[in-house]
This record gives C-alpha cells, structure tokens and sequence, in this order.
C-alpha cells in the first residue's frame, strides 16, 4: 500500500483530555462520553503521562457481570502503566508501526523534557490517510478473514467472554451467516447498558463462567433467570458493512464517518470477514 502522507506527528497530533490517578471511575466514564472519546491519558507531577485508561478497561471493571462497586474503584485501579510513547518529532509511519508491533490504539506524543504534549490514535492514523493518501486494494486483502461471532439469542455472559478471552474489540452478531449487529465493550459501560439489565443481574454466581472460552447453555442453566438477557438486548443494530470487493480507501472513509473502528466484511450479504483501523495503521506502518 503506497501512500503520500504528512511526516510530522504534529500535522495530526491532538491534545488528550487528563486525569489523575485518583479520579474516580464514574467521573473518567463522563469524561468518555462528554467528550466522545475511548481513553484518558493519566497524568501526576502537572504533565507527566504515567498511565492511559481505556473504555475496554472501565467496562471490564464495571461490567454488569463482575459485581464490583463502581463508586469504589478509581483510575489507578484499572489503568495500564505500560505507555508507549514517541517524541514529537517523529513521524507517522513510526507511530504506526508502534502500533502495530504493540498491538495498541493509541501512541502518547512527548516533549523533550518527557511533559505530555499529545496523544495520536488509529483513527487520527487512517484519517491522515484518508485525506493524503489513495489506496486501491480491494478490503479482501487486508481484511480478517476469521471473524468471531455470536447469535442473537446467545446469553451476555456469551457475548463479554467471547471479547475477553478472544482478545478482540468487537464481536459481530450474525443471524444465518449475515451480520445484524455488533458488540463492543462500550455495549458494556453503564453509561451504555440498559438500566432493566444492570438491575436485574445476580453477580455473586458469574465469576466462573466468565473465565470460560465459551459458555455453554447448559452450565448458563443453572444460573439465575436473569440470564435470559440476550446478545440482541444490547447490540448495536444494522452494522455498516462493506463489500469484500471495495477499496481500502472507502473503508477508511466509512469508520471516519460513523465513527467506528471496524467494518463486518460481506459477498453476496454474506460474512466473510473483519476489516478494522488496525489493518489500515498496518498498511501506513508498511509504507
């Protein structure tokens, strides 16, 4: 993929919103949505970036499912200190392969006293793209071609185990091998999560299940009946998708303007596969 891009990070840098790590959780979670935004960069000392906090992280600690009081655990209980960052002066094929190499979404942008000074994302990455760049590849090159999915009626538990212990971001929901939805971990915050399913899930009874790869129905059984909560309650429905016989370029261009991270790859309506901005940093990270 060749492509004519700005060199300078600080064409496309932006400045992060902050915390420290004594914010607590519910504010960091307003902070996401007032903001629109996926993570905080974690800050003490005035400006120095010690930790980065994700809403894969919070929905994690405050999943429905893990029976965690959500007003008692703060910033510092969930975010990573492990930051990988670049100085301001780099360029954006070396943020991308950051990326990429560290499986990350997002890079910090340092001054050369180590201050905070930005923060780059993959979606600053593929917009950068979309506005210097031209890419006529088809998606079926880059796309992923081993989706993982869940039914309509599979149960919630099914849903977060499968994200948790599959590593992924997003899960597409498909019905007779076409996709009706998508999960992501934001379904799970409760900002996000239907106040009837919050209130009427029992904890205590979850916690193995959850480390399962898959649970089954069986096992699901014995639970409370409040797992007849299904995959369809919490969906987001009638994904964006795009054809396997597409340019990168479009499918660049339709996550900037739904604002999504990832698009359910189809032939004939058919799921065939997974195109995300990772596999797009990943052409920007091989030039």
């Amino acid at each position: 993929m060749r492509l004519e891009y700005p060199v300078l990070l600080t064409s496309i840098l932006k400045k992060p919103i902050s915390v420290t790590p004594r914010t607590s959780l519910v504010d960091a979670i307003g902070l996401l949505a007032r903001y629109g935004i996926k993570r905080l960069v974690v800050t003490r000392d005035g400006n120095v970036p010690v930790g980065i906090v994700t809403e894969k992280d919070m929905a994690r600690a405050t999943s429905v499912f893990n029976g965690r009081d959500i007003g008692e655990i703060s910033v510092k209980d969930v975010m990573s200190g492990d930051l990988v960052t670049i100085k301001r002066n780099g360029t954006i094929p070396e943020c991308a392969k950051l990326m990429k190499n560290n499986n990350i979404s997002s890079v910090i942008v340092l001054n050369e006293d180590k201050s905070l000074t930005g923060i780059v994302t993959k979606t600053d990455l593929v917009g950068a793209f979309l506005i210097n760049g031209v890419a006529n590849e088809e998606v079926s090159k880059f796309m992923t071609r081993k989706v993982v999915t869940v039914d309509p009626k599979d149960l919630l538990l099914v849903a977060e185990s499968v994200l948790i212990n599959n590593k992924i971001s997003r899960v597409v929901v498909t019905r007779e091998k076409k996709p009706v939805g998508i999960i992501t971990y934001r379904d799970f915050l409760p900002a996000k999560t239907p106040n009837w399913i919050q209130e009427y899930y029992e904890t205590e009874d979850l916690a193995e299940l959850k480390n399962q790869p898959r649970p089954n129905e069986f096992n699901a059984s014995r639970l409370d009946r409040s797992l007849t909560f299904r995959a369809e309650d919490i969906m987001t429905p009638n994904p964006v998708v795009i054809n396997k016989n597409e340019f990168i370029f479009k499918a660049a261009l339709l996550m900037i303007r739904h604002q999504i991270s990832g698009l359910p790859v189809v032939n004939n309506n058919l799921l065939v596969g997974i195109i995300t901005k990772s596999d797009i940093v990943g052409g920007l990270a091989e030039g």
